[in-house]
């Protein structure tokens, strides 16, 4: 799925020497590697304020908590995303409320969302979490107008889209706040947990600054209980570094997912979808937006099926994500039953994530397709 090698190599003097002014000047908690990477973060996204973390799932959580969410309030959000896309909600004291998703682009349906506010689940609602999915920015101008409408908050989860817009704004600054993961995986990687919040509120940057050192504005002195959410300097040093590099990686991806698209065609296993019969459905770029392809998805009826004839193979895959966040275990208590969103449940049962990074070759993808359409005969 990921060959974070081929990345690392070019850059590996460039890293250490990094980590070694790190270890020299001894700032291994926040400090002026941290401090450098948020002011060119926040350059190159062409937002006000860049605030990093120690991770998006934090990223998350403090966005919310400095735009105002807690207790007794409602956050509005998708079913199929990762589970830190509720649980952060959870942990601002909030309550989440789910409206299905598209079937194209697998983000949050703007007309799903305006349904649930109108229903008896929307008065309490105080802020929108829509979800950039795969590296696709949500459909913005519809969740702007709500909220423009209903006076909501609109928060980006941007996790997985880094370098990702939608007519022509950068993901981060579409909203009031976004978060940001730097989890290894993601485009844009720390070498370890990682994360950022991104606003063009300066009210907004300086209490998540607050809240992720204990709610201190000076030390030892506390005005909230905040958390212990700080970004270390290693991973400011190491993103710093590669910063300078995603723009070009994020082109190489969208190359990787042009190939693809091409390469399925070639092989006769393409259907217009959005719901597969005998082959495969491909991933698109919607109009007004511009698609980082953090993950390249297809979705196929004997989804694992064709995973296990690809695991033979030695071709990897992943499922993002295959239990919808309404028909998990720890979220049973939204009271949420099987069936109410159909999108989202189907989708768990279709999409199959394929190897895609910078430096995937096009003989690799050929063996990808190939098996696919050996499997699909």
């Amino acid at each position: 799925m990921l060959d974070l090698g081929r990345q690392y190599q070019p850059l590996h003097q460039e890293l250490l020497e990094a980590l070694d002014q790190v270890l020299e000047t001894r700032q291994f908690v926040l400090g002026e590697p941290v401090a450098a990477f948020e002011r060119a973060a926040a350059a190159q996204l062409g937002v006000a304020q860049a605030v990093g973390c120690s991770s998006g799932t934090d990223a998350l959580w403090l966005a919310l908590a400095a735009a105002g969410i807690g207790p007794g309030m409602s956050v509005l959000t998708t079913p199929f995303s990762f589970f830190a896309s509720v649980s952060a909600i959870l942990r601002a004291g909030a309550t989440p409320v789910l409206a299905d998703i598209d079937p194209v682009t697998f983000n949050l349906a703007p007309a799903a969302a305006q349904i649930v506010l109108d229903s008896e689940r929307g008065p309490g609602v105080r802020a929108i979490l829509p979800v950039h999915l795969y590296g696709q920015c949500a459909d913005w101008d519809s969740f702007a107008r709500l909220a423009h409408e209903r006076g909501l908050k609109l928060i980006e989860d941007a996790a997985q889209a880094w370098g990702a817009e939608w007519n022509g704004v950068q993901a981060g600054g579409l909203g009031d706040a976004a978060a940001f993961s730097f989890y290894p995986t993601k485009n844009l990687s720390a070498a370890g947990d990682a994360g950022m919040v991104a606003t063009n509120s300066g009210d907004l940057a300086e209490r998540a600054r607050m809240l992720r050192q204990h709610g201190m504005r000076r030390r030892y002195h506390h005005d909230e209980a905040g958390w212990n959410t700080r970004m270390d300097g290693f991973q400011g040093a190491i993103l710093g570094v590669k910063l300078r590099y995603i723009a070009g990686w994020n082109e190489a991806r969208r190359a990787v997912a042009r190939r693809y698209d091409a390469l399925f065609r070639a092989a006769g296993v393409a259907e217009a979808g959005p719901y597969p019969v005998h082959g495969v459905v491909l991933p698109r770029e919607v109009a007004g937006a511009r698609h980082v392809w953090h993950q390249y998805v297809i979705r196929a009826a004997r989804r694992d099926a064709l995973r296990e004839f690809l695991t033979a193979r030695g071709v990897g895959s992943e499922v993002y994500y295959p239990v919808p966040l309404h028909r998990q275990q720890a979220l049973s208590g939204l009271g949420y039953a099987a069936g109410t969103f159909p999108e989202a449940e189907r989708a768990a049962r279709e999409v199959l994530a394929l190897p895609i990074f910078p430096e995937l070759r096009e003989d690799e993808q050929q063996t990808v397709v190939g098996a696919i359409a050996e499997f699909l005969q």
